[in-house]
Formats: structure tokens, C-alpha cells, sequence
């Protein structure tokens, strides 16, 4: 640990610079990306912000997403999916990518996904979407994969309150109410140690997030399609709340681009021109509050930014 904060030291000494390299980008960790199968693809047409037309195969999801994370520089991904389409993105960038297994009620045997986790082709549990099966988090059928998670030391991303206008109409057990950030209480006290981040920083139940933060602080939140998807003046009063109770060490960047890759690019130009924010903070939430949450490893830190040991 002391050596992770030497290198955040370093960090903040040599940003100026860095950031006046000519044509280079600081590095981002992107904590919410999906992969897709073909089904998934043509479930969705064009992208409702961009209207850029909906992508024809998973190998041209996995190329136009990765094509996206190099020009933004986006180090490392966090990508859920089922364990197929996951494991076909993290084999295409091995190094970028971290895969987890995305589902609502689960179906995988705990013993294989205690292997997955075992070899490393798994790294992140969820995110978690058992709201729209009607389930809370803290539903017991959900209790043995995040004890699984707890034991393993694996982070656990959770979907919390938003979705789609007229979502019900496909998903019909979905309720905004499962996904009030309180329903995580009973789960995070009978996993102390397990760390959960809400997807969509929990919008819009804002004082609920609030609440949870303050009492917990094991639990982190990701900017997750409110980035984008969201008019930019809500997403801006949302961020601007919880930077004012002081939780800009607990926000990182998360685009969700599902199945519109163009999105990752638009998420991250949401962050860096929000003029209310310090560079120091467009930094922690794109970069920094991550690597500390998921526990990168110094050197790791160290290659993302470009210094040598």
C-alpha cells in the first residue's frame, strides 16, 4: 500500500507535465463496459443520443470498443457480459480488459465460477442486474455468488435505479423501487468486506446515495450512462451533489456503452468539460478512484502513466 501511494505521489508531481505532452491523453480506467452477443446487437437499434446505426456482428462490438478505449486512451475496461461474449472481448485485448460475469437471477454454478476466478479469466463480479428480474441485491438467491465474491476479494458491480423509458414493456418484473441504493444494507453487513460499486452512482435516488456512502466505505460509484445517455445538465447537478458531500475519492468513470460503442467517447467528454471540476478531480474519477478501489498494483500504475521505475 505504501508503495501505491508513492506512485499516486508521483503521479501528482509530473501531471503538469504530462499533460502538456503534445497529442497524449492521461491514462482512463473505464469501469462499466458490456460485452455483446449477436442476439443482444439486434435487440437494440441506433444509439438514442448520436444516432449512429446499430453495429451488425460482435466481432465489429469488440473491434469499434477497443478502437474506442485507444483513442481515449482508456488503459483498462471493466466489462461484463455473459461468460461467452465476456470472454471473447477479454481474449481480444487480454491486457485492457477485466471480465465479469453480468446477470439477474443467477444461473452459473458457484464451483465453475470459483474456477473462472481461480485462472483469471474473471476478475469482477456483475454487474449485477437482478433488478430487472425483480430482485433486490440483497435477495437471498443472490447471497452465495457475493460470498463467493467476498472470499475471493472480488469487487462486485450492482445495477442501481435507472433504465430505459418503457423498459417494462421487455422486461416486465422491473420496478425503479428495487433499485433504491437502501436495498443494499442488508448485503453490505452481511459482507463487511466485500466491495460493491452502484452502477449509475445510484441515480436518482440521490439522498439514498448519499446515505449509503456516508455509512459505508467499502462502497464506490460509477458515472455509468447518466454521462450520456442523460441530459449533460442532470448528470452535472447529480455529480455536483455528491462532490459536495465529499465523495469525489468514492466516483469513477464507468461509460456503459452497451451496444453503441460511439457512447465511451461521449462519456468521457462529459467528465472532461465539466468546468466545475478541479483537474485534480476529472483526474481521481477517471483514473485514480479506480486503480485504488480495484487494487491495482504499483507498477501497473506506474506502466499505465508512463513512468519508469
Amino acid at each position: 500500500m505504501k508503495d501505491f501511494f508513492t506512485v499516486l505521489f508521483l503521479l501528482l508531481v509530473t501531471m503538469p507535465s504530462l499533460a502538456q505532452d503534445a497529442g497524449r491523453r492521461l491514462p482512463i480506467i473505464d469501469v462499466h463496459l458490456h460485452s455483446h452477443s449477436m442476439a443482444d446487437l439486434k435487440e437494440n437499434g441506433p444509439n438514442p443520443v448520436s444516432g449512429i446505426q446499430p453495429l451488425q456482428s460482435s466481432e465489429e462490438h469488440i473491434r469499434k470498443t477497443l478502437a474506442s478505449m485507444e483513442l481515449y486512451n482508456i488503459v483498462l475496461g471493466i466489462a461484463s457480459g455473459s461468460i461467452e461474449s465476456v470472454e471473447q472481448l477479454r481474449k481480444a485485448a487480454p491486457e485492457r480488459i477485466w471480465a465479469g460475469p453480468s446477470y439477474g437471477i443467477p444461473g452459473t454454478d458457484i464451483e465453475n465460477l470459483r474456477a473462472l476466478y481461480k485462472s483469471g479469466r474473471l476478475k469482477v463480479m456483475g454487474e449485477v442486474c437482478a433488478q430487472y428480474d425483480g430482485l433486490s441485491p440483497s435477495d437471498l438467491v443472490l447471497d452465495p455468488y457475493f460470498a463467493l465474491a467476498e472470499m475471493l476479494d472480488i469487487p462486485a458491480c450492482v445495477h442501481m435505479g435507472m433504465s430505459f423509458p418503457g423498459i417494462t414493456q421487455s422486461c416486465p418484473k422491473f420496478r425503479v423501487s428495487i433499485g433504491n441504493p437502501l436495498l443494499l444494507e442488508e448485503l453490505l453487513n452481511l459482507h463487511p468486506k466485500l466491495r460493491v460499486w452502484m452502477a449509475h452512482m445510484g441515480y436518482p435516488f440521490l439522498a439514498e446515495t448519499i446515505g449509503i456512502l456516508n455509512v459505508y466505505p467499502q462502497v464506490y460509484v460509477d458515472t455509468g450512462a447518466i454521462d450520456w445517455a442523460d441530459r449533460r445538465e442532470g448528470f452535472y447537478s447529480y455529480l455536483k451533489e455528491l462532490i459536495k458531500y465529499g465523495f469525489e475519492k468514492r466516483i469513477m468513470f464507468g461509460s456503459d456503452q452497451m451496444t453503441w460503442p460511439d457512447a465511451i467517447g461521449m462519456a468521457v467528454e462529459a467528465i472532461e468539460k465539466a468546468d466545475f471540476l478541479s483537474q485534480q478531480q476529472k483526474r481521481d474519477i477517471l483514473y485514480n478512484n479506480a486503480a485504488r478501489f480495484l487494487r491495482l498494483e504499483p507498477e501497473q500504475v506506474a506502466k499505465h502513466n508512463g513512468i519508469a521505475k
